[in-house]
């Protein structure tokens, strides 16, 4: 098979930039290890990611594409392609052998929305689903798609260009092309073929995983200790189970996604040393002990049941030493993965995308240091460190949530950088999208990720983080964060966004036709 793009690896990621080089006029081949549909973790979508999606689709002539990027939309182009309903981020603090009580002044929890309605929300993935109707995509877009490929080697020509050697079903399997994109995630086909090393995060906790899917699972909105909060504080800014779900405690952390279809996602990332004291290897047994350490969560529990085994993550963390190179390179999500924390992995993908389809688009991808020019080395070069660059960035600021959960509070005041940075970059890219260049959590802004690295509860700051957060994301804060008077709950205010105008450049009127156009 000779093709100009090969991209191993059929996931999300993989199809999409498939469908992007097969419209830049490329021919491409989408290689993938195994058969759909089948079982994927990363399922959390984000309202960048959602931007990203719809952007790409309208660069790149994807309309089918588009729908993906939002709930309403979605139901109504591909309602059999189960989704869930996330209209924002939900954190609860639980503490060993307590039973959840909601504080007054909901000190103990933190809910942020990312959206003002059904229509306009983000979505949960049921990987299986959407990973197969890409495919399906990606094929009827003309992309050369072969399953049940096992490669194990990558050779150049005498001209640069790579060629990936295998077996499909005992048969010899040879792909020569003029470039290749790993999309298999980490650890994955080039870190194996190229012998590239790990470089561990500086800083960070070992953490491991455990999870599965769940039928039964209750809701917290229909539990009386959960109840009592919208009781005695008001109607919540969305319904909390609605969303992505956090339970928080010291150690690690639980997420809690729902599918359309009744199915629940649910799992636990937790550091090492609570992982070797819930023998989290046992699987199934370890789910239960850690249930057992948290009764409310135990209760939304108590008639779950497991559709499929659990799976275990000994190491979650990774990163590559590299991510690119003459004609070759990795989707940020085959280059590092942090921790499912804030939904970081769809808008990073989804980045690693935008430019690497620049660079196809523009041929630089296909150029080498012995041949057509100086600029298609130089672009994977600034690929490769924009793209580790941004992997460091967000390590750092998980690295400071795991060590304020022991805190809640301190977890609270330092997620602001999180969500101050994404609700600008999400509006600034439809008014303004010279001031999204920052990049991801404004990684490429250096007085911002300066504060984030200082500011940090793993350098063991306390004293009155609230204040310098406030101030630190000032700039950028569109969004109505770090508002005393709302007691960790921040719906999701256009007044505040038309507010915050000047700080994207722009006038009220501009932010306020956006979102008009949006439905608002």
């Amino acid at each position: 098979m000779d093709v100009d793009l090969a991209v191993v690896g059929s996931g999300f990621g993989g199809s999409i930039l498939a469908m992007v080089a097969r419209r830049l006029g490329l021919r491409v081949a989408l290689i993938e290890r195994g058969r759909h549909p089948r079982f994927a973790i990363g399922e959390s979508s984000s309202p960048l990611a959602g931007i990203l999606i719809e952007q790409l689709a309208g660069r790149y002539d994807l309309p089918r594409l588009k729908p993906l990027a939002a709930f309403g939309p979605w139901q109504r182009a591909y309602p059999e392609v189960v989704c869930g309903l996330k209209r924002g981020f939900t954190y609860f603090e639980h503490e060993t052998g307590r039973r959840f009580v909601a504080a007054p002044d909901r000190s103990n929890q933190l809910l942020v929305a990312a959206s003002p309605n059904d229509e306009l929300s983000d979505t949960h993935w049921l990987r299986a689903d959407v990973d197969a109707f890409l495919v399906r995509e990606a094929i009827a877009a003309g992309v050369e798609y072969a399953d049940e490929v096992e490669l194990d080697t990558l050779e150049w020509s005498a001209g640069g260009e790579p060629v990936l050697g295998g077996r499909r079903h005992s048969a010899p399997v040879r792909i020569a092309a003029r470039g290749v994109v790993d999309a298999t995630g980490p650890r994955g086909f080039l870190s194996r073929v190229l012998g590239i090393e790990t470089q561990p995060f500086d800083g960070y906790p070992a953490t491991q995983a455990l999870f599965s899917h769940f039928t039964d699972v209750a809701r917290c909105d229909e539990m009386p200790d959960y109840v009592g909060a919208g009781a005695r504080g008001g109607n919540p800014p969305y319904p909390v189970d609605d969303a992505a779900l956090h339970h928080v405690f010291d150690g690690g952390w639980m997420w809690v996604l729902r599918f359309g279809n009744g199915v629940t996602s649910a799992g636990v990332a937790v550091e090492d040393a609570l992982a070797h004291e819930l023998r989290l290897a046992d699987g199934e047994p370890a789910w239960h002990r850690l249930l057992d350490r948290f009764p409310t969560v135990r209760a939304q529990f108590a008639h779950a049941r497991p559709t499929r085994q659990f799976d275990r993550i000994p190491r979650l963390s990774y990163r590559a030493a590299s991510a690119a190179g003459p004609r070759w390179a990795m989707l940020p999500s085959a280059a590092a993965f942090v921790d499912p924390l804030f939904s970081t992995g769809f808008p990073l993908t989804l980045l690693g995308i935008e430019r690497l389809a620049a660079l196809l688009e523009s041929r630089a991808f296909f150029e080498d240091s012995r041949g057509c020019g100086p600029s298609g080395p130089h672009q994977l070069e600034a690929y490769n460190a924009t793209t580790l660059a941004e992997a460091d960035h967000t390590a750092r600021f998980v690295a400071g949530c795991y060590a304020g959960f022991a805190r809640f509070d301190l977890f609270v005041q330092y997620s602001m950088f999180y969500f101050a940075a994404a609700s600008y970059a999400e509006m600034a890219r439809r008014v303004a999208p010279e001031r999204a260049s920052a990049g991801f959590l404004r990684a490429g802004d250096p007085r911002f990720a300066s504060a984030l690295q200082s500011l940090s509860p793993a350098c063991g700051l306390h004293g009155h983080l609230a204040a310098r957060v406030r101030e630190a994301v000032e700039s950028v804060n569109v969004a109505g964060l770090c508002e005393e008077g709302k007691k960790n709950w921040y719906g999701a205010d256009a007044e505040d966004t038309i507010a915050g105008a000047h700080k994207l450049g722009v006038t009220p009127a501009t932010v306020a036709a956006a979102l008009a156009a949006l439905g608002l």
